[in-house]
């Protein structure tokens, strides 16, 4: 709570009107300086009330490719029951604010408001807290109070259309890659009981703890799997600030593109940030939205050293994920370059993207395919220019 400009002269003036109206005889004056500190006293007792609010707000929808249409929804109730809600109200979208009408709001109804949320750029939108400012009607004190839950909104990178995916070196005689089978010999995951699973398969210690018929999930572990490694340290992309640089947006925007051509073509898939992050999905059960939420989600990271890509080279190397290594850059570094090729032993394939200059990253390397490009869309046609996988 606080006092206005007009508050604070009167607070100041009522004692001083007070004071010559005792100390000289004019009541007059001590009149005026008591109705003075008692507007003041009346005014903070009514900024002070708070209204019984009930603030509900919803994305339509809360997860968008850049540049699409996202709305938000905000719906304000007045749940008091006697006094009605005289307010000025205001919401953080971003880093916009939007005022909310809810002047006069009565006992039990509501008002709402609709308003576009900004997906110009990727990243994660946060809205809210709704920011609640009660005044007096003579406007000497207000009060702010914040009321209502955030919400988000995950902006994705733009997806580009990529013809063909590398499948690493296992095929099927049809040339498809063949979809992971249930029963196979290596443990994944614990997932519920469905009808048509196999009851030898039950893990009963599991069930008999939780409850419910849990089943073990198993995966072929020969089959091809691709791994995007996406560099966000800010070391390697020049120029970056607030978290991001052009040359990061491309990388992000080249990652979703591998995403979906991947989930398109029912490819088991690793996303790997070199910070640590990771999503790893099987291509047969997931979906694209845990990896799109890490793309949204990612920032740059770092203080300038290599030391981050080193550990995700060693992690990979300990861990092989798959056939085929996709590295997202920036404009291109040769000793980065260099600790990425250590890995053509245990990946057969081992693709490099630089973003953000066409000029400053070698063309080719030995054993390692190198795509130059200076946008996201760049980057769709070099991979698409690429002959065979």
């Amino acid at each position: 709570m606080r006092l206005t400009r007009r508050g604070a002269g009167l607070l100041a003036t009522g004692p001083t009107l007070l004071a010559a109206g005792f100390g000289f005889g004019y009541p007059e004056l001590a009149v005026l300086g008591c109705a003075a500190l008692v507007a003041v006293v009346l005014a903070v007792l009514h900024a002070l009330w708070r209204p019984v609010l009930a603030v509900t707000r919803r994305a339509d929808p809360d997860r968008v490719m850049r540049g699409d249409d996202s709305r938000m929804t905000l719906t304000v109730h007045n749940n008091s029951r006697l006094l009605a809600a005289t307010l000025v109200a205001y919401d953080r979208c971003g880093a916009a604010v939007v005022p909310v009408p809810v002047l006069r709001l009565r006992p039990g109804h509501d008002t709402v408001a609709e308003y576009p949320v900004p997906t110009d750029r990727r990243g994660v939108v946060a809205i809210g807290p709704l920011r609640v400012v009660r005044r007096d009607p003579l406007g000497l004190a207000t009060a702010a109070r914040a009321s209502g839950d955030v919400a988000q909104v995950w902006v994705y990178p733009t997806v580009h259309r990529l013809s063909a995916v590398p499948v690493g070196v296992v095929r099927s005689l049809d040339g498809r890659v063949d979809r992971v089978p249930h029963g196979t010999i290596t443990f994944d995951t614990l997932r519920e009981y469905v009808v048509g699973d196999e009851l030898r398969h039950v893990h009963w210690r599991t069930s008999a703890r939780i409850g419910e018929l849990m089943v073990r999930e198993h995966l072929d572990t020969s089959l091809p799997r691709l791994v995007v490694l996406l560099d966000d340290r800010l070391c390697a992309h020049p120029g970056g600030r607030d978290g991001t640089a052009d040359s990061f947006e491309a990388a992000c925007e080249a990652a979703a593109s591998l995403v979906v051509a991947a989930h398109r073509e029912e490819l088991p898939l690793v996303l790997q940030a070199v910070s640590g992050d990771v999503v790893a999905r099987d291509g047969r059960r997931s979906d694209t939205r845990a990896y799109l939420d890490l793309l949204a989600e990612a920032r740059l990271r770092g203080t300038g050293d290599g030391d981050d890509l080193d550990r995700a080279v060693a992690r990979l190397r300990h861990r092989r994920a798959g056939d085929t290594l996709i590295y997202l850059t920036g404009p291109g570094d040769a000793a980065d370059l260099g600790t990425v090729g250590s890995l053509r032993g245990l990946y057969p394939t081992i693709v490099v993207g630089t973003l953000g200059n066409t000029t400053g990253a070698p063309s080719t390397m030995d054993g390692i395919t190198v795509l130059s490009a200076g946008d996201g869309a760049g980057f769709a046609a070099e991979w698409d220019g690429v002959r065979a996988w």
